[in-house]
């Protein structure tokens, strides 16, 4: 066999049997990992459904608790010495606690509690604090820093066993309400019964997946299996996940227990910092996944003795033109080229050689000639623009270079440099990237648009044919070619550059006037300033446009800009209309009136950019720009600014207001909290915030509802009233304290927000609690 022929059957073999294997592997992985993912996925599904249906059962308890303990009778229960000859206040009481069962969770128990007044009530009975049993346990409550949390009743006697069972989880809810206190008047204490938490968790449709709740130490709060302390290893891993990371409340967990791979999901709650495990055995899967190899292996054997014959077959036929060739070029003269091969040669080198001794000398040679017919033909494009070829020279020429041939119409572009002082090239660096720009020009348009760029007097030329007869249709070409050069000009090299475009034209003869023409249009930068691309034509016919209206406009732009900074679309659009009336006044250039309407884009754009929203949010859709280039009438106009740039702008600076808005408030409230003891005011505040105290007390007023004086004040009297309630100090040190100048003041802005004094209130509260 040919060695040639052996490499060919090798590479097809490999090239046929290597995707197979690779694609048998890949597919089996893929579908035993989607299996395994969706698995997963479903049981964390079930798993955020019970978490849901866990925390309605606690929230509706919580809910109801509240709503018993800021109750009015309970309120007057905490300042009244109740016993069990009480009857008629005993019987409400109960009665109100009966009313704590709901649908969503079953109370076993229920304690109202008065610390102050030494009394307890449950749904069976109403006796002293110091005659209940669970007395210490209401003190241990009593001493926790929150005011309403969920326990599972692990005590010091069981809190060494996280899996004891417990029958009930109860709430404890603080009398009254009051941020890290651990002396409230009263307690109301709700159990409910833990088995609905535990028929919850086991709804599960997989018999054989574990479901449980930790807390945060990472306790089993329901106890539910004391025969799997080996969890423990599980609960640990899940807690230091969760510290590591706090802001990732859901995750999946793989590793083994008691000898099997398993996946253990959690699910981390913010209501009560329970944690909501599922265990999932994932072996079962393999056994699927082990049919899903067998299929893939039997399709690939299939497959690869598939290859191994079309390989063979196929080889041999694709190597006998070859076994062809190779016979012709050994009844050459090929006696030279046995010297030049080395030993080990195959058939394609053999004919490489013979072919290459064959054609050298003609590779070498049209090499020679395509080097200079370069130049030759940018010497005769120069002599073109310079007016030395005749119009029979100009033919001859053409066909032998190979110029556009067919075209109806030609155009001249000329490019110059508008400035190099801020750029990283010198003035004597101008001839040489005129060159590059020449470069880019014959790279960037087709041959058959254009003939050789060349570069001449400080300026880069190039001469555009096309098939097109339509005057406005051939401009557009030449804007198109002229933008192109621009664009990629400006993107390699960096430069500022401008293009003047002459007019269409039909004879070459007339270059020379053309290009006279494409470099008085350059003129133009003068007054439109750099960078610009300009039709001698918009120059000869607009060159009356006086400055005045191109300063009404800029005033306009301006107006218009300043309507949608405030928000206001209609005037907006009314400043849009005089601007559209300005601008379409004269007969302009088309693109004159776009670069106008695009500046007016742009600077809108710089709104949204200075609010530090992205222009992405505007620009939704990728020709939003080009659409300017579109629009044909002042209807048009007017109907896509309104819609695609007022429209979405002042809604982004609508909502980024409302968010300011609301920031600013929860921070001067945040601040009265913080401060409400010191001397504040709102110029105080209005040099820490950076905003002048009008905008503050506006925002403050439309957000919170009240002015920001009474804020402060109804907060200084509701610490007032905390401390005449839990403290000893006198009312002048009260009064000193919430920085009012005299305690007149103080007893007047008391009474005038509770209806009496605070004297008088601490003497009804010392009265109710001797009673």
């Amino acid at each position: 066999m040919s060695k040639y022929l052996l490499k060919l059957v090798s590479y097809s073999l490999v090239l046929g049997i290597l995707p197979t294997l690779l694609i048998g592997f890949a597919s089996y992985s893929i579908a035993s990992r989607d299996m395994e993912k969706k698995v997963k996925e479903v049981n964390m599904q079930w798993l955020a459904q019970t978490q849901m249906r866990v925390e309605q059962m606690l929230k509706s308890t919580e809910k109801s608790a509240t709503q018993f303990a800021n109750s009015s009778l309970v309120k007057a229960s905490m300042n009244t010495s109740l016993s069990s000859s009480d009857f008629e206040s005993v019987r409400e009481l109960t009665q109100e606690l009966y009313n704590l069962q709901s649908s969503d969770a079953i109370i076993t128990q229920a304690y109202l509690v008065n610390l102050e007044q030494n009394w307890a009530l449950n749904l069976n009975v109403m006796k002293p604090l110091n005659q209940f049993e669970n007395r210490q346990e209401f003190m241990d409550n009593a001493k926790q820093p929150k005011s309403i949390f969920w326990y599972t009743g692990l005590s010091a006697s069981n809190a060494d066993n996280f899996y004891e069972p417990v029958e009930t989880i109860t709430l404890v809810h603080k009398i009254p309400i009051l941020p890290q206190t651990d002396k409230p008047q009263g307690l109301l204490v709700v159990n409910i019964i833990a088995s609905e938490i535990h028929e919850a968790l086991e709804l599960s449709s997989n018999t054989s997946d574990r479901n449980y709740i930790l807390n945060r130490t990472g306790a089993d709060i329901l106890g539910s299996d004391s025969n799997k302390k080996w969890y423990e290893e599980i609960n640990l891993a899940v807690v230091n996940q969760l510290e590591s990371d706090p802001e990732q409340q859901q995750g999946i967990l793989n590793t083994r227990l008691d000898g099997k791979e398993v996946a253990v999901l959690y699910s981390a709650s913010n209501y009560n910092s329970w944690t909501y495990i599922s265990v999932v055995a994932v072996g079962e899967l393999k056994k699927e996944t082990k049919k899903i190899a067998g299929l893939t292996m039997l399709v690939c054997l299939t497959i690869l003795l598939i290859v191994v014959a079309v390989a063979m077959y196929g080889s041999r036929r694709m190597y006998r033109p070859i076994g062809n060739l190779l016979n012709v070029a050994r009844e050459l003269d090929s006696s030279n080229l046995d010297q030049r091969l080395p030993r080990n040669r195959d058939d394609l080198e053999f004919i490489k050689c013979s072919i290459q001794s064959l054609a050298g000398s003609r590779d070498r040679l049209e090499q020679q000639i395509i080097g200079q017919t370069s130049h030759l033909k940018e010497f005769f494009v120069l002599k073109l623009f310079t007016g030395q070829i005749s119009e029979n020279d100009n033919l001859f020429r053409s066909d032998i270079y190979g110029f556009p041939a067919g075209w109806r119409r030609l155009g001249v572009l000329a490019l110059q440099i508008d400035n190099l002082q801020e750029t990283r090239c010198r003035e004597e660096d101008r001839e040489l990237l005129l060159y590059a720009v020449s470069n880019i020009a014959q790279e960037v348009l087709p041959a058959s648009l254009r003939f050789p760029p060349i570069t001449l007097s400080q300026s880069q030329v190039t001469l555009i044919a096309t098939e097109l007869e339509d005057t406005e249709a051939v401009r557009n070409i030449l804007y198109e070619a002229a933008e192109c050069i621009k664009t990629n000009a400006e993107k390699y090299l960096q430069i500022q550059v401008s293009i003047g475009i002459s007019n269409p034209f039909l004879q070459l003869t007339d270059t020379v006037k053309a290009l006279g023409e494409s470099l008085y249009a350059l003129k133009a930068r003068i007054s439109l300033g750099p960078e610009i691309i300009v039709h001698y034509g918009d120059i000869e016919n607009h060159s009356h446009v006086d400055h005045y209206e191109y300063s009404h406009l800029k005033m306009l732009e301006k107006r218009v800009v300043y309507a949608i900074k405030e928000m206001q679309p209609n005037s907006a659009t009314e400043l849009l209309g005089q601007y559209l009336d300005t601008l379409l006044y004269k007969d302009r250039a088309i693109y004159e009136h776009q670069t106008l309407l695009l500046q007016l884009a742009s600077r809108l754009l710089r709104i949204v950019q200075e609010q530090g929203v992205s222009i992405k949010r505007v620009l939704k859709d990728e020709g939003a720009i080009e659409k300017i280039f579109h629009l044909q009438t002042r209807e048009e106009i007017i109907h896509w600014f309104e819609s695609k740039w007022f429209g979405p702008i002042i809604e982004l600076l609508s909502e980024n207001a409302k968010i300011q808005y609301v920031k600013i408030a929860d921070r001067l409230v945040n601040m009265i909290q913080e401060q409400y003891d010191q001397e504040i005011t709102l110029e105080s505040f209005s040099k820490i915030l950076n905003y002048h105290p009008f905008y503050l007390s506006r925002i403050f007023k439309r957000e919170i509802g009240i002015p920001f004086s009474d804020y402060l004040t109804d907060y200084r009297m509701k610490m007032a009233k905390v401390m005449l309630e839990t403290t000893d100090m006198k009312l002048s040190e009260i009064s000193e304290k919430l920085r009012y100048k005299n305690i007149s003041s103080f007893i007047r802005s008391y009474k005038k927000t509770y209806q009496v004094t605070p004297g008088r209130y601490r003497e009804n509260m010392m009265k109710g609690a001797r009673e």
